[in-house]
């Protein structure tokens, strides 16, 4: 299946709590491109490239405990007009490795590689 792609959306990042859902992204990123695959399972592997940090603090994924949590990742498409039709979320992501990063003037630039479990995509 050909990929998926969206050119520099907005990413909300939520932890996925069983007992109650999150209100409060802990981090919102600026991404060059996310990419998704569809697995033969039905789930979806991806990578966001070239990120950085708009609000909160991304860092605690690169934790132990932080690569082991589940994530929601949400962000609209630009590429559609109804505002009500491009929201776009993906559950039950789990990162493959702590994000990587260059540093350039004290700024960092992250990428990262991610399955996610569900997607609500089109």
């Amino acid at each position: 299946m050909k990929a998926m792609e969206w050119k520099k959306p907005t990413i909300s990042v939520f932890k996925e709590k069983s007992d109650k859902q999150e209100h409060e992204p802990f981090a919102v990123i600026k991404a060059q491109k996310i990419s998704l695959k569809k697995t033969e399972k039905r789930s979806y592997n991806g990578e966001i490239i070239d990120f950085f940090v708009l609000m909160g603090d991304i860092d605690c994924i690169n934790s132990d405990e932080g690569i082991r949590d589940n994530y929601v990742l949400c962000w609209f498409d630009d590429n559609i007009d109804d505002f009500s039709e491009s929201f776009r979320k993906l559950t039950g992501v789990t990162f493959l490795s702590a994000p990587s990063y260059t540093e350039s003037n004290g700024k960092r630039t992250y990428r990262s590689s991610f399955e996610a479990e569900y997607g609500l995509i089109s």
